[in-house]
């Protein structure tokens, strides 16, 4: 396939501020100081089509775990003139309730995920507690009914979605989490979502502590920068650093939408 080059966006739906460093790495000296976390979906697009990556959760469902949304994610999209019910192709990265909610919203998609991450979502691990809380029973009953109206395509390792977008299994912080990488003007980016929550944890080999597998979560920080095409080109799944080192796209939208392909400040 002839490679196409792509737009990205990250478009933030909601925050966490009461957090703390402890929340976000393990062994960490300073773990008491505030370590404020974003909640985004991604899209890529160019004049040949749009995809969605992740779709986040809403109001009920942050109601339920007393972790608010700014606004459901299918109201960021609109807000960015994209309508939901348009979108024919949603990668999701992995099953946690903040990455995989509000299937409904989008009528007219496939989703393309990983193999390992709906049998580990659907399987013994999921008997314990500690495994089953970053995820969400109705959202993953969502993406079985997907999968029986045929709406699912399933990758096993490496996954071609479109011409210039590939998925790339890390697992890590779950069992079959994967990341996004996507030609762009500027080369070659990684979404990584969350095979590295911030900056820190690929920078500095910091683990965060929802972890399925360690050595997978620190192999992956290897997979991330061996498929970018620099350092800077891995974009982290919730670091607030992302909107200051990237432009927002309009004034209205400032801390809301913000351009990922173009060169970061800095």
């Amino acid at each position: 396939m002839t490679e196409e080059v792509y737009e990205v966006y990250a478009l933030k739906y909601a925050e966490r501020n009461n957090r703390t460093r402890r929340e976000s790495f393990l062994f960490d000296d300073d773990h008491a100081s505030p370590h404020p976390m974003d909640y985004f979906v991604w899209l890529v697009r160019n004049e040949n089509r749009t995809v969605l990556v992740d779709t986040g959760y809403d109001r009920a469902e942050g109601a339920r775990r007393n972790r608010a949304v700014l606004q459901d994610p299918h109201e960021v999209l609109s807000a960015f003139g994209v309508d939901p019910g348009s979108l024919e192709t949603v990668i999701v990265t992995h099953l946690h309730y903040d990455h995989a909610g509000t299937l409904d919203q989008f009528p007219n998609a496939r989703f393309y995920l990983q193999a390992a991450e709906m049998a580990y979502a659907t399987g013994p691990c999921m008997c314990d507690a500690a495994l089953q809380y970053p995820f969400t029973v109705g959202h993953v009953c969502d993406m079985v009914k997907r999968v029986y109206s045929g709406r699912v395509t399933f990758f096993d390792g490496v996954g071609s979605v479109a011409p210039g977008i590939t998925t790339h299994l890390v697992g890590g912080h779950s069992r079959g989490l994967q990341c996004v990488r996507v030609k762009t003007a500027r080369g070659w980016i990684v979404l990584a979502s969350d095979a590295s929550h911030y900056y820190e944890n690929f920078q500095q080999r910091k683990l965060f502590p929802i972890v399925v597998d360690a050595e997978n979560m620190l192999k992956g920080f290897d997979t991330l920068y061996s498929l970018a095409e620099t350092g800077h080109h891995i974009i982290p799944g919730h670091d607030p650093l992302v909107r200051a080192l990237y432009p927002a796209v309009s004034d209205a939208l400032d801390g809301v939408v913000h351009r990922l392909d173009v060169e970061p400040k800095g």
